[in-house]
């Protein structure tokens, strides 16, 4: 009996929380931005040093969604909860839910306890509640989760309590001090590669991708926690560098396309337009914003005309470029949330509405706007599906990726003054 009364009393409580979320969110937010999913995948936990944490659970199966380990990774990740704290960072910004507090503090404190001596930070946690220190996505050094940490604490610092907004500003100096230390001087080389010329001073030489994940880290850390005017020559230095992977123009493939990673463009992740678009804001340089919007402008079109695409490999011969190999799967939300973020940074630096509609047509992907014709996000569960396969086949797991990048996609509509959140759905 015991049992029934706490669930009963949890219903009551969450109920109670989400309604005074939703009457500030409105009518329409309340029926789409659904965090019923995102508190199943949340846990609190005892990690192994003995303190208590928030983590998010990576896998959530069909048809039941419960929960698996990945054997070589673990079962929660800096990635996940990063980006949960990114979203709960705006949606917090109207919502009064002492929930949603407990949930911000205990995902706080799990990315700091993954922090590093060397200031970067260990992406997966163990069954056991040990830190992965050891696999190759999982190692303390400038890859995508220590960027992701990095936005996210930057994001999150102005809602954590004194003792909490201490220990996240220490965190963040630490990895920002070291990626000064190594990048700031960097010469600023360049390769040959399939018979282009591109630069070789990001992390890993050319990850450009998780680049801009920096960038827009480093600017959150500028905004929300220290003035440090030395970022502005990080952000230009990569930003810079982005405009010599923007290949193509209106009239010639790839149409304006930022590459991600060598020669490669993929849709997941490729958050440059938006990283490129807050730099120019921010330095005030146009050379970055025009670039930015040419991608938008000419890309784009170019993806939706496609039915999307997941990757493709580009070569240059005898100045023209080509395609080495194209594919249109998988399809995530992963790669959706970055064109809406470009976009509705579009619309607020030019105030063209083209790139609103631009917007709410890439969101409506979620809404059964895609290849297999088949709702991605429900807003009656919360939950989004991991990914289409092909026009008949559809990855019906929920994972924390997808549901949270889906989320991020709704809030950022929601939170725009001009995007109808309704539109998606219609």
């Amino acid at each position: 009996m015991k049992h029934y009364r706490n669930i009963i009393f949890t219903f009551i409580i969450t109920a109670l929380s989400l309604s005074a979320c939703d009457n500030q969110h409105g009518d329409n937010a309340r029926h789409l931005i659904n965090l019923n999913h995102l508190k199943h995948l949340y846990t609190e936990v005892t990690l192994e040093n003995g303190n208590e944490a928030g983590v998010i659970n990576i896998y959530s199966e069909y048809p039941d969604y419960i929960y698996a380990i990945e054997p070589n990774e673990g079962f929660s990740c800096v990635d996940d909860v990063a980006r949960t704290l990114v979203f709960l960072s705006a949606y917090t910004k109207n919502c009064d839910d002492p929930e949603i507090e407990i949930m911000i503090n205990n995902l706080t404190g799990f990315i700091l306890s993954m922090q590093a001596e060397n200031g970067y930070f260990h992406n997966f946690l163990w069954g056991d509640m040990s830190i992965n220190k050891t696999y190759k996505t999982s190692v303390a050094e400038p890859n995508w989760w220590s960027w992701r940490a990095l936005w996210a604490l930057s994001e999150i610092y102005p809602e954590l309590s004194e003792n909490l907004a201490e220990r996240t500003k220490s965190a963040t100096e630490q990895i920002i001090e070291t990626v000064k230390n190594k990048y700031l001087e960097l010469p600023k080389d360049t390769i040959q590669l399939e018979g282009m010329t591109l630069p070789n001073w990001f992390p890993a030489g050319t990850a450009y991708d998780q680049s801009a994940i920096l960038m827009i880290g480093m600017e959150s850390y500028y905004n929300n926690i220290q003035k440090d005017t030395a970022l502005f020559d990080m952000i230009e230095k990569f930003a810079e560098g982005l405009l010599l992977t923007q290949k193509g123009d209106q009239n010639n493939f790839p149409y304006g396309a930022y590459l991600s990673w060598n020669n490669l463009w993929h849709a997941y992740g490729n958050t440059q337009s938006y990283a490129m678009l807050r730099a120019g804001k921010l330095l005030g340089r146009d050379d970055f914003i025009e670039s930015a919007l040419s991608e938008i402008n000419y890309f784009y079109p170019y993806l939706l005309s496609e039915g999307y695409l997941h990757h493709m490999y580009i070569i240059e011969k005898e100045g023209h470029l080509f395609e080495m190999e194209k594919s249109m799967y998988p399809q995530i939300a992963y790669g959706i949330r970055p064109m809406v973020y470009a976009c509705l940074e579009a619309y607020n630096i030019t105030e063209e509405k083209k790139y609103v509609d631009m917007a709410q047509e890439v969101a409506s992907w979620l809404a059964g706007n895609n290849p297999a014709a088949q709702q991605m996000y429900d807003p009656e569960t919360g939950r989004c599906f991991d990914g289409i396969g092909s026009e008949k086949e559809v990855n019906k797991n929920a994972g924390a990726e997808s549901t949270i990048e889906a989320l991020l996609i709704l809030q950022t509509i929601k939170d725009h003054p001009i995007a109808d959140i309704n539109k998606i759905y219609e």
